[in-house]
């Protein structure tokens, strides 16, 4: 709620005297909070408090709630899928706005687990580190750490936001959405093929060529299976414009702040 704010004011927008549709997609992870600090106060005698603390911590509310409060009257819902929400969200986003379902959009995720302080288990087999740190592309990558943060972004279309001389920090050229199926080792196991068809389709959606691309912000799972079959399908997708190799960097920011999960 108090980030949806902020942003919007980050880019100048007063919500009480703007005139247009402002829409919000975002998704958030499970509310810890809730379950650390909340369920105990739940009163089976009082179902007014607890339909309030419901509204105000169940995933459902997270979009429609932060359009009551701000006033925003453009579509609103939450978006859950899973590490890719808030990628997903901004792409719906972005549809939405080239529909003019909208004026502006607020898209993101949020991902905040309690307790802050706490470890976990480490079993052989799963995604978690065994040392506690992440390492995404690196012949040491043995798994995931997890981290708290949020992303929000405010979304326009570009000539509306020249127009009205908005401070711009970067353009979505275009995006593309598919999704795995069952062509792949596991539910939890990225698929080369689905990737490699996405990236392609974005890239046409773009209309760019994929040796103009000089970095890609990866998801960069961390573990052995996931970050050769990312880098696999960049490979494919990338062949099909270019046979140059080494000119375009990869990285993922997850090293540094763990895996968000739906804010990844």
């Amino acid at each position: 709620m108090e980030c949806a704010w902020e942003v919007l004011e980050h880019a100048g927008y007063n919500v009480q005297n703007y005139d247009g549709d402002i829409a919000v997609y975002a998704g958030t992870s499970a509310n810890t909070y809730f379950k650390s600090y909340l369920s105990s106060q739940i009163d089976n005698n009082d179902p007014v408090t607890n339909y309030q603390i419901s509204i105000g911590n169940d995933k459902g509310f997270l979009c429609t709630r932060v359009s009551y409060k701000l006033n925003l009257t453009g579509p609103s819902f939450t978006i859950q899928t899973a590490c890719s929400t808030s990628l997903v969200s901004v792409s719906v986003a972005c549809q939405a706005l080239l529909d003019y379902q909208c004026d502006m959009a607020l898209a993101g995720g949020v991902s905040v687990s309690l307790p802050n302080k706490s470890g976990y288990l480490y079993n052989e087999g799963m995604i978690l580190s065994p040392d506690g740190h992440c390492r995404a592309f690196d012949v040491n990558s043995k798994g995931i750490v997890h981290g708290n943060g949020l992303g929000i972004v405010v979304l326009k279309r570009l000539q509306d936001a020249l127009d009205d001389g908005d401070s711009i920090h970067a353009v979505i050229c275009g995006s593309a959405l598919n999704n795995d199926g069952s062509a792949k080792i596991g539910y939890t196991a990225p698929s080369v093929t689905a990737q490699s068809k996405v990236i392609s389709e974005a890239l046409a959606v773009a209309e760019i060529s994929a040796d103009t691309i000089s970095y890609v912000e990866a998801h960069g799972t961390g573990t052995q299976l996931g970050d050769p079959i990312e880098i696999a399908a960049l490979t494919q997708a990338y062949r099909a414009d270019t046979q140059e190799k080494n000119y375009c960097a990869i990285g993922s920011v997850k090293t540094n702040i763990g895996h968000l999960d739906v804010a990844a």
